[in-house]
């Protein structure tokens, strides 16, 4: 948050500040040389077509070798006129001024002005032009000779307004002094041309000045202007179409190209013509004002003249811009911010150059992208000097953090913590924090992993993030196998609801229960259920707080106490038999003790004595299940490399009398081979002489035991098969699943009674599987019953 902060404080200075310095470059144009040049470039690259009904009459070089030097003789103007009139074009601009009346020389030149003005008044639609001058007591109308004027269909200055870099680029349509106006040179041909009224005209583009100051009474000397256009250049020097004055003079021209055009009659020879520098001529270059007036006219036959946007909006657009960019720096990387910044740079220039091209509109952007310029370097400035300042505050704190895991530092890091440069080390104590992160990240999930039950780490929600192999196994097992990114509660959705679990307010329990912060201390003690599997195991929850003490997640563990409830269930299990089947032969032996006092309830000694013998033998039968029970279930076995039809043959002859006693034959099938196992060669022979014993004594008299061994090889090991085979009373289906539980015992109607007390066969099943051997069975009731065991072999 603190970081947040500090980028966010900085950033609104710089926003302000950029603001301001844009606002201020706009509304002040303090950057109006730039905006120009910027103007020029775009104009330049902004040409149109040259409409094809303006035609420039030129008094060019070819010209004056033909006619002579100038001034020519009115009369030829006059001739020219009688030439255009005859091909009636829509009107005739003579770009020629005509402020004195013609000199006579001779009596051949008489009547050159009356000729001429005789052509203008037949023509009916030619322009002359009028300027402003000094002569000495301010300044002065110097309108052509009144014979010419007169004849005239209107007058009309040809000013151009030049920009303080002097270049051309605006022209004022009306112009003049002591209330008497003049349209511009080009304003009054399209007036001519299309019949219009001078003032009447529909479009008259331009900034027009307020009715109070057109109205203004003005000094005799002072020159008004109104109607300031900025010229659409279509193209330079050479761009609209023009013909050699003397060529139209003599008739080489034909009538249709004169017809219906706009004919500009006027100078563009060398050193003749008044030349203009414009925005598409370049630096350098000029172009004659006969041209520049056929832009201006080509300008208002189109309709389109360039609008300047006024101060405000100007601020507004490149304030737009620069708003735009500094929201982009609060969202994006150093690296995107570079990409934004030129792109709204390109972009300014861009929407400069297609609002001219479509919609004749000039908004000048050069604020916005010097602002843009500045606003990146300062920026980034900035936000590396508040990162650096805030990562040295936060490295300080870390270092004053104790250390929970060692670090070791080569020579080469050394070596780049002494860096003096205050960038590269930040940059290392960086590296530094960042690689102590990752090592305690990697022995949190060390930790993690090795943990041997299955433990959850969760977000605030229940949303599973991390978890141990334990708990993925886990979950596999009872068919979930997505456990990152599940939620908890659906997790143990299908286990048992726990027994004694109730809500202080009679509510039910609920999964979402070990997520409540209200219950941690019910929750970090545990509660019991039952899974799918019918396993039990305990569940427990613990909050997770960040630095700051805030609740970041839960910690979920599953203990499996399967074997603990287990062990708890034979303990009672044992107790009660402890209780009970070896209480009661002591009991016994108490009771005829008692009897044995009294002359009239003592029996004769010999069957007293049977009987004091036979209920010691139980108890001592039943110490002895349970001390070789509770030697198989321990971990001191002494293994020893022997040949297991040897300890089959020992078992065999430690059963021979209780064979002999129901005359039950041994029936060996073992081939001739060894048969070399690894085993506890005492309890492995016990498991032998418990299974041997059981086929006995679950067998009729006059029967057979079956003995055999067999050697089984795979591709990596060698198993041995000893099969032990009786033909007694077999065991009922339904109890077959009970044979490796403490404490059953079998017995059909028709079989005789038995002592056992029901652990041989889980001595058995403990010794084989500390042998990693297996152990299973065929059976059924009067078939008789097959034992299997598969023991690891030695390969030899």
């Amino acid at each position: 948050m603190q970081i947040k902060k500090i980028a966010f404080r900085e950033w609104l200075i710089l926003s302000i500040l950029l603001l301001a310095l844009t606002a201020a470059l706009s509304l002040f144009r303090l950057t109006e040389r730039m905006d120009l040049v910027m103007y020029d470039r775009i104009m330049q690259i902004n040409t149109q077509p040259a409409r094809d009904d303006i035609l420039i009459v030129a008094i060019d070089d070819y010209s004056l070798a033909e006619l002579g030097r100038w001034p020519w003789p009115r009369a030829y103007h006059a001739k020219l006129l009688s030439q255009i009139n005859a091909a009636k074009p829509a009107a005739v601009g003579l770009d020629i001024l005509f402020t004195e009346a013609e000199a006579v020389i001779d009596t051949q030149q008489a009547g050159g002005d009356q000729q001429l003005a005789e052509a203008i008044q037949q023509s009916n639609k030619v322009v002359l032009p009028l300027v402003s001058e000094s002569a000495g007591k301010g300044l002065t109308t110097a309108k052509p000779v009144p014979i010419l004027a007169n004849a005239a269909r209107q007058l009309s200055h040809i000013h151009l307004e030049l920009d303080k870099d002097g270049i051309a680029r605006s022209v004022f349509l009306r112009e003049g002094m002591q209330g008497e106006w003049w349209p511009h040179f080009a304003l009054a041909m399209k007036d001519v041309g299309q019949n219009i009224a001078p003032g009447t005209e529909k479009y008259l583009p331009g900034v027009q000045l307020s009715a109070s100051l057109r109205k203004a009474e003005r000094s005799e000397n002072s020159w008004q202007r109104d109607f300031q256009m900025h010229i659409p250049f279509a193209g330079s020097s050479g761009h609209f179409q023009s013909v050699p004055y003397v060529s139209v003079l003599r008739g080489e021209v034909p009538a249709s190209l004169l017809q219906g055009k706009y004919i500009i009659v006027g100078p563009m020879a060398i050193g003749m013509a008044d030349s203009y520098p414009t925005p598409v001529t370049g630096n350098e270059g000029v172009i004659s004002g006969v041209e520049i007036n056929a832009n201006i006219l080509a300008s208002l036959l189109n309709e389109k003249a360039i609008q300047f946007a006024l101060p405000w909006q100007i601020a507004i657009w490149n304030i737009l811009v620069l708003i735009l960019a500094l929201i982009a720096y609060q969202f994006l990387s150093p690296r995107k911010a570079l990409i934004s910044t030129i792109a709204m740079i390109l972009l300014c220039l861009a929407g400069s150059l297609a609002l001219m091209r479509w919609q004749a509109y000039w908004v000048p952007m050069s604020p916005a992208v010097i602002a843009l310029l500045l606003a990146y370097p300062l920026w980034s400035w900035r936000r590396l000097e508040a990162a650096i300042k805030y990562l040295a505050a936060e490295l300080t704190l870390l270092e004053q953090e104790p250390h929970l895991l060692p670090e070791f530092t080569d020579d080469e890091e050394g070596h780049a913590i002494n860096l003096t440069d205050t960038l590269e080390k930040s940059i290392q104590d960086v590296h530094l924090a960042a690689n102590r992160v990752r090592d305690l990240r990697q022995f949190i999930s060390d930790s993690l992993a090795s943990l041997p039950d299955a433990t959850l780490v969760t977000t605030t929600d229940g949303n599973v993030l991390l978890s141990n192999q334990a708990a993925r196994a886990y979950f596999a097992g009872i068919g979930q196998p997505k456990v990152n990114d599940a939620l908890v509660p659906y997790l143990f959705a299908n286990m048992s609801a726990p027994a004694n679990f109730d809500h202080t307010d009679g509510r039910n329990f609920s999964w979402w229960d070990i997520l409540d912060i209200k219950l941690t201390k019910i929750m970090s003690q545990g509660f019991e259920v039952r899974d799918p599997r019918g396993q039990d195991l305990l569940i427990k929850s613990a909050p997770a707080y960040n630095a700051d003490k805030h609740l970041v997640g839960w910690i979920v563990s599953i203990v499996n106490i399967t074997a603990i409830r287990a062990a708890e269930r034979s303990r009672d299990e044992t107790l009660h038999f402890i209780s009970h089947d070896m209480r009661s032969p002591q009991a016994s032996i108490l009771a005829l003790l008692e009897m044995q006092k009294e002359p009239q309830t003592a029996l004769p000694t010999e069957e007293f004595m049977s009987r004091i013998e036979k209920a010691s033998r139980i108890t001592l039968g039943l110490a002895d299940n349970f001390v070789q029970l509770a030697r198989a279930e321990s971990q001191d076995y002494r293994y020893e490399e022997v040949d297991f039809q040897d300890v089959l043959l020992d078992a065999t002859e430690e059963m021979w009398s209780l064979s002999r006693s129901k005359n039950i034959r041994f029936k060996m099938q073992i081939p001739e081979q060894e048969y070399l196992v690894r085993i506890d060669r005492a309890l492995m022979t016990r498991v032998l002489t418990n299974l041997i014993s059981n086929a006995i004594k679950y067998s009729p008299r006059d029967t057979t035991i079956n003995c055999s061994l067999k050697l089984e090889r795979n591709l990596a090991d060698v198993s041995i098969i000893c099969s032990i085979q009786d033909q007694g009373y077999g065991i009922a289906r339904s109890e077959q699943s009970k044979l490796f539980q403490r404490f059953q015992r079998f017995k059909a109607n028709d079989q005789p009674k038995n002592d056992g007390v029901g652990l041989g066969m889980v001595f058995v099943k403990a010794v084989l599987d500390r042998h990693y051997a297996s152990i299973d069975f065929v059976s059924a009731p009067n078939e008789g019953t097959t034992f299997h065991i598969r023991i690891p072999g030695i390969i030899v």
